[in-house]
Protein backbone atom coordinates (compact mmCIF):
# COMPACT_ATOMS: atom_id res chain seq x y z
CA UNK A 1 0.00 0.00 0.00
CA UNK A 2 1.73 3.54 -0.99
CA UNK A 3 2.06 5.71 2.26
CA UNK A 4 -0.80 8.21 2.36
CA UNK A 5 1.12 12.01 2.53
CA UNK A 6 -1.34 13.86 5.10
CA UNK A 7 -1.68 17.64 4.90
CA UNK A 8 -1.05 19.31 8.42
CA UNK A 9 -4.20 20.94 7.46
CA UNK A 10 -6.08 17.67 6.90
CA UNK A 11 -9.93 17.27 7.42
CA UNK A 12 -11.56 15.49 10.23
CA UNK A 13 -8.33 15.90 13.07
CA UNK A 14 -11.29 16.39 15.90
CA UNK A 15 -12.96 13.47 14.61
CA UNK A 16 -9.41 11.37 14.05
CA UNK A 17 -7.82 12.54 17.23
CA UNK A 18 -10.98 11.17 19.36
CA UNK A 19 -11.23 7.79 17.09
CA UNK A 20 -7.72 7.37 18.91
CA UNK A 21 -8.92 8.48 22.06
CA UNK A 22 -11.34 5.85 22.00
CA UNK A 23 -9.07 3.08 20.64
CA UNK A 24 -6.86 3.86 23.75
CA UNK A 25 -9.20 3.49 25.94
CA UNK A 26 -10.57 -0.21 24.43
CA UNK A 27 -6.39 -1.45 24.92
CA UNK A 28 -6.13 0.20 28.50
CA UNK A 29 -9.55 -1.87 29.35
CA UNK A 30 -8.58 -5.44 28.15
CA UNK A 31 -4.79 -5.61 28.47
CA UNK A 32 -2.70 -4.58 31.74
CA UNK A 33 0.94 -5.81 30.02
CA UNK A 34 0.40 -3.75 27.10
CA UNK A 35 -0.09 -0.75 28.47
CA UNK A 36 2.95 -1.40 30.55
CA UNK A 37 4.80 -1.55 27.46
CA UNK A 38 3.37 0.97 25.56
CA UNK A 39 4.14 3.32 28.49
CA UNK A 40 7.87 4.36 27.53
CA UNK A 41 6.92 5.39 23.74
CA UNK A 42 6.53 8.32 22.22
CA UNK A 43 2.74 10.09 22.61
CA UNK A 44 1.89 10.01 18.64
CA UNK A 45 3.72 6.54 18.64
CA UNK A 46 1.82 5.07 21.39
CA UNK A 47 -1.34 6.04 19.91
CA UNK A 48 -0.85 4.52 16.61
CA UNK A 49 0.04 1.20 18.59
CA UNK A 50 -2.88 1.08 21.06
CA UNK A 51 -5.25 2.08 17.74
CA UNK A 52 -3.59 -1.22 16.10
CA UNK A 53 -4.45 -3.10 18.92
CA UNK A 54 -7.47 -1.71 19.63
CA UNK A 55 -8.68 -3.09 16.24
CA UNK A 56 -7.22 -6.81 16.86
CA UNK A 57 -8.78 -6.17 20.49
CA UNK A 58 -12.24 -5.79 19.22
CA UNK A 59 -12.00 -8.77 16.08
CA UNK A 60 -11.19 -10.90 19.14
CA UNK A 61 -13.99 -10.17 21.39
CA UNK A 62 -16.19 -10.90 18.15
CA UNK A 63 -14.58 -14.72 18.18
CA UNK A 64 -13.87 -15.38 21.55
CA UNK A 65 -17.05 -15.19 23.05
CA UNK A 66 -18.26 -11.68 23.67
CA UNK A 67 -20.65 -11.87 20.42
CA UNK A 68 -22.00 -15.08 21.43
CA UNK A 69 -23.10 -13.72 25.40
CA UNK A 70 -24.57 -11.40 23.36
CA UNK A 71 -27.16 -14.00 22.22
CA UNK A 72 -25.44 -14.35 18.59
CA UNK A 73 -25.27 -18.06 17.00
CA UNK A 74 -22.18 -18.94 14.96
CA UNK A 75 -23.69 -17.27 11.59
CA UNK A 76 -24.20 -14.03 13.19
CA UNK A 77 -20.96 -14.22 14.86
CA UNK A 78 -19.45 -14.74 11.45
CA UNK A 79 -21.11 -12.02 9.68
CA UNK A 80 -20.00 -9.54 12.39
CA UNK A 81 -16.69 -10.49 11.66
CA UNK A 82 -16.92 -10.30 7.71
CA UNK A 83 -18.99 -6.87 8.44
CA UNK A 84 -16.09 -5.53 10.61
CA UNK A 85 -13.40 -6.70 7.47
CA UNK A 86 -15.04 -5.14 5.12
CA UNK A 87 -15.39 -2.12 7.22
CA UNK A 88 -11.53 -1.57 7.40
CA UNK A 89 -11.50 -1.93 4.14
CA UNK A 90 -13.55 1.09 3.42
CA UNK A 91 -11.29 2.93 5.79
CA UNK A 92 -8.34 2.15 4.57
CA UNK A 93 -9.73 3.13 1.29
CA UNK A 94 -11.58 6.33 2.10
CA UNK A 95 -9.84 7.20 5.04
CA UNK A 96 -13.00 7.31 6.95
CA UNK A 97 -15.30 5.07 9.21
CA UNK A 98 -18.38 5.65 11.75
CA UNK A 99 -16.62 2.83 13.74
CA UNK A 100 -14.55 4.72 15.74
CA UNK A 101 -11.84 1.69 16.30
CA UNK A 102 -11.95 1.41 12.70
CA UNK A 103 -11.43 4.95 12.47
CA UNK A 104 -8.32 5.01 14.17
CA UNK A 105 -6.50 2.25 12.45
CA UNK A 106 -7.14 3.17 9.20
CA UNK A 107 -5.56 6.71 9.97
CA UNK A 108 -2.44 4.32 11.30
CA UNK A 109 -2.23 2.09 8.31
CA UNK A 110 -2.91 4.70 5.98
CA UNK A 111 0.25 7.07 7.34
CA UNK A 112 2.40 4.24 7.99
CA UNK A 113 1.74 2.74 4.50
CA UNK A 114 0.09 -1.27 5.07
CA UNK A 115 -2.92 -2.05 4.34
CA UNK A 116 -4.48 -5.79 2.86
CA UNK A 117 -1.42 -7.17 2.78
CA UNK A 118 -1.79 -7.35 6.58
CA UNK A 119 -4.92 -6.91 7.58
CA UNK A 120 -6.47 -10.43 5.07
CA UNK A 121 -4.66 -12.71 6.83
CA UNK A 122 -5.21 -11.31 10.53
CA UNK A 123 -9.32 -11.56 9.43
CA UNK A 124 -8.72 -15.30 7.68
CA UNK A 125 -6.79 -16.60 11.41
CA UNK A 126 -9.88 -14.70 13.22
CA UNK A 127 -12.33 -16.41 10.96
CA UNK A 128 -10.19 -20.06 11.33
CA UNK A 129 -11.31 -19.29 15.21
CA UNK A 130 -14.58 -20.24 14.01
CA UNK A 131 -13.94 -22.98 11.86
CA UNK A 132 -10.95 -24.89 13.16
CA UNK A 133 -11.47 -26.96 16.49
CA UNK A 134 -7.97 -28.50 16.02
CA UNK A 135 -4.61 -27.60 14.12
CA UNK A 136 -2.12 -29.19 12.02
CA UNK A 137 1.49 -27.77 11.83
CA UNK A 138 0.45 -25.89 8.24
CA UNK A 139 -2.73 -24.70 9.72
CA UNK A 140 -1.38 -23.86 13.05
CA UNK A 141 1.49 -21.99 10.93
CA UNK A 142 -0.70 -20.13 8.71
CA UNK A 143 -2.97 -19.54 12.28
CA UNK A 144 -0.24 -17.56 14.01
CA UNK A 145 1.15 -15.69 10.85
CA UNK A 146 -2.19 -14.13 10.62
CA UNK A 147 -3.08 -13.84 14.38
CA UNK A 148 0.09 -12.17 15.65
CA UNK A 149 2.94 -12.35 13.33
CA UNK A 150 1.48 -9.25 10.80
CA UNK A 151 0.65 -7.63 14.08
CA UNK A 152 4.25 -7.36 14.57
CA UNK A 153 5.01 -6.75 11.54
CA UNK A 154 2.21 -3.37 11.29
CA UNK A 155 4.01 -2.12 14.42
CA UNK A 156 7.02 -2.34 13.08
CA UNK A 157 5.72 0.02 10.22
CA UNK A 158 5.27 2.22 12.94
CA UNK A 159 8.39 2.05 14.29
CA UNK A 160 10.67 2.41 11.39
CA UNK A 161 9.12 5.98 10.32
CA UNK A 162 10.95 6.82 13.97
CA UNK A 163 14.34 8.36 13.12
CA UNK A 164 16.99 5.71 15.47
CA UNK A 165 15.50 2.86 14.02
CA UNK A 166 18.13 0.93 11.54
CA UNK A 167 16.09 0.57 8.69
CA UNK A 168 17.83 2.37 6.10
CA UNK A 169 18.65 -0.84 4.16
CA UNK A 170 16.93 -3.67 2.11
CA UNK A 171 18.74 -5.79 3.79
CA UNK A 172 17.87 -4.34 7.50
CA UNK A 173 14.46 -3.99 6.58
CA UNK A 174 14.22 -7.45 5.75
CA UNK A 175 16.13 -8.56 9.09
CA UNK A 176 13.32 -6.19 11.58
CA UNK A 177 10.64 -7.84 9.58
CA UNK A 178 11.55 -11.51 10.43
CA UNK A 179 12.24 -10.68 14.10
CA UNK A 180 8.67 -9.23 14.01
CA UNK A 181 7.45 -12.20 12.73
CA UNK A 182 9.36 -14.42 15.35
CA UNK A 183 8.56 -12.18 18.82
CA UNK A 184 4.74 -11.98 17.44
CA UNK A 185 4.67 -15.67 17.04
CA UNK A 186 6.45 -15.82 20.99
CA UNK A 187 3.68 -13.82 22.00
CA UNK A 188 1.02 -15.83 20.91
CA UNK A 189 2.51 -19.35 21.98
CA UNK A 190 3.37 -17.84 25.25
CA UNK A 191 -0.84 -16.89 25.06
CA UNK A 192 -1.54 -20.45 23.67
CA UNK A 193 0.10 -22.01 26.93
CA UNK A 194 -1.17 -19.48 29.20
CA UNK A 195 -4.78 -20.10 28.24
CA UNK A 196 -4.86 -23.85 27.14
CA UNK A 197 -7.83 -24.87 30.06
CA UNK A 198 -9.43 -22.19 28.91
CA UNK A 199 -8.90 -22.23 24.77
CA UNK A 200 -10.15 -26.41 25.19
CA UNK A 201 -12.98 -26.32 27.95
CA UNK A 202 -14.94 -22.68 27.02
CA UNK A 203 -14.21 -22.22 23.79
CA UNK A 204 -13.26 -25.76 22.12
CA UNK A 205 -9.96 -25.29 20.37
CA UNK A 206 -6.44 -27.13 20.61
CA UNK A 207 -3.94 -25.03 19.00
CA UNK A 208 -0.77 -27.38 19.39
CA UNK A 209 -1.19 -30.16 16.94
CA UNK A 210 -1.44 -34.11 18.45
CA UNK A 211 -2.10 -32.38 21.95
CA UNK A 212 -4.69 -33.37 24.43
CA UNK A 213 -4.35 -30.11 26.81
CA UNK A 214 -5.97 -32.68 29.51
CA UNK A 215 -3.35 -35.01 29.27
CA UNK A 216 -0.47 -32.56 28.69
CA UNK A 217 3.20 -33.90 29.96
CA UNK A 218 6.35 -32.39 31.17
CA UNK A 219 8.16 -33.25 27.94
CA UNK A 220 5.19 -32.22 26.07
CA UNK A 221 5.32 -28.85 28.06
CA UNK A 222 8.78 -27.86 27.89
CA UNK A 223 9.49 -28.78 23.71
CA UNK A 224 6.63 -26.59 23.35
CA UNK A 225 8.31 -23.85 25.71
CA UNK A 226 11.82 -24.50 23.77
CA UNK A 227 10.13 -23.44 21.11
CA UNK A 228 8.93 -20.09 21.85
CA UNK A 229 11.74 -19.51 23.65
CA UNK A 230 13.39 -19.75 19.93
CA UNK A 231 11.56 -17.42 19.07
CA UNK A 232 11.76 -15.23 21.76
CA UNK A 233 15.52 -15.23 21.26
CA UNK A 234 15.57 -14.53 17.38
CA UNK A 235 13.82 -11.93 17.93
CA UNK A 236 16.42 -9.87 20.34
CA UNK A 237 18.34 -8.48 16.83
CA UNK A 238 15.45 -6.80 15.62
CA UNK A 239 14.67 -5.07 18.72
CA UNK A 240 18.28 -3.65 19.30
CA UNK A 241 17.75 -2.08 15.69
CA UNK A 242 14.63 -0.56 16.95
CA UNK A 243 14.46 3.46 18.01
CA UNK A 244 15.56 3.82 21.63
CA UNK A 245 12.44 4.95 22.68
CA UNK A 246 10.47 2.31 20.85
CA UNK A 247 13.26 -0.16 21.48
CA UNK A 248 12.36 0.13 25.34
CA UNK A 249 8.73 -0.59 24.76
CA UNK A 250 9.38 -3.66 23.16
CA UNK A 251 12.15 -5.11 25.46
CA UNK A 252 9.16 -4.54 27.89
CA UNK A 253 7.31 -6.89 26.34
CA UNK A 254 9.64 -9.35 25.76
CA UNK A 255 10.59 -9.21 29.45
CA UNK A 256 6.66 -9.37 30.55
CA UNK A 257 6.41 -12.71 28.13
CA UNK A 258 9.52 -14.06 29.10
CA UNK A 259 8.44 -13.96 32.79
CA UNK A 260 4.98 -15.41 31.60
CA UNK A 261 7.18 -18.36 29.92
CA UNK A 262 9.32 -18.79 33.01
CA UNK A 263 6.13 -18.98 35.68
CA UNK A 264 4.08 -21.48 33.11
CA UNK A 265 7.57 -23.73 33.37
CA UNK A 266 6.93 -23.93 37.18
CA UNK A 267 3.49 -24.90 36.94
CA UNK A 268 3.34 -28.81 36.80
CA UNK A 269 1.80 -29.67 33.15
CA UNK A 270 -1.07 -31.82 34.72
CA UNK A 271 -2.28 -28.72 36.53
CA UNK A 272 -1.74 -26.13 33.81
CA UNK A 273 -4.89 -26.17 32.44
CA UNK A 274 -6.60 -25.23 35.59
CA UNK A 275 -4.97 -21.46 36.20
CA UNK A 276 -3.82 -19.10 33.99
CA UNK A 277 -0.60 -18.07 34.81
CA UNK A 278 -0.11 -14.09 35.25
CA UNK A 279 3.03 -11.45 35.72
CA UNK A 280 2.32 -10.00 39.78
CA UNK A 281 2.61 -5.70 39.28
CA UNK A 282 5.46 -6.40 41.52
CA UNK A 283 7.47 -8.34 39.27
CA UNK A 284 6.20 -5.53 36.81
CA UNK A 285 7.85 -3.42 37.40
CA UNK A 286 11.19 -4.71 38.09
CA UNK A 287 11.04 -5.43 34.88
CA UNK A 288 10.25 -2.12 33.64
CA UNK A 289 12.73 -0.73 36.01
CA UNK A 290 15.49 -3.09 34.51
CA UNK A 291 14.88 -1.63 31.01
CA UNK A 292 14.00 2.03 31.63
CA UNK A 293 17.45 2.12 33.50
CA UNK A 294 18.87 1.47 30.52
CA UNK A 295 19.39 -2.13 30.04
CA UNK A 296 20.14 -3.21 26.59
CA UNK A 297 20.20 -7.37 28.14
CA UNK A 298 17.39 -9.81 28.22
CA UNK A 299 16.66 -12.55 29.80
CA UNK A 300 18.49 -16.06 28.41
CA UNK A 301 15.55 -17.47 26.76
CA UNK A 302 15.73 -21.14 27.78
CA UNK A 303 15.90 -19.82 31.32
CA UNK A 304 13.67 -21.78 33.76
CA UNK A 305 12.57 -25.08 31.09
CA UNK A 306 11.75 -28.16 32.96
CA UNK A 307 13.47 -26.34 36.13
CA UNK A 308 10.24 -26.11 38.10
CA UNK A 309 8.08 -28.81 36.77
CA UNK A 310 7.52 -29.72 39.70
CA UNK A 311 6.70 -26.83 41.91
CA UNK A 312 3.79 -24.12 41.52
CA UNK A 313 5.04 -21.14 40.18
CA UNK A 314 4.35 -17.68 41.76
CA UNK A 315 1.15 -15.50 40.98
Amino acid sequence: MTRLEVSPRAPLPLYTRTAAAAAGQVIGRYSTSFSWACRTLPRECRRDISSIYALVRVADEVVDGTASAAGLATGPVRAALDELETEVERGLTSGFSTNLVVHAFADVARRHGFGRELTAPFFASMRADLDVSEHDPESLETYIYGSAEVIGLMCLEVFMDLPGTRADTPEQREMLRATARRLGAAFQKVNFLRDLGADHDQLGRTYFPDTDPTELGEAEKNELLADLHADLAAAVPGILALDRRARRAVLLAHGLFHELARRIAAVPAATLTEQRISVPTAVKTRIAARVLAGSRSVPRCDAGIGSGAGSRGAS
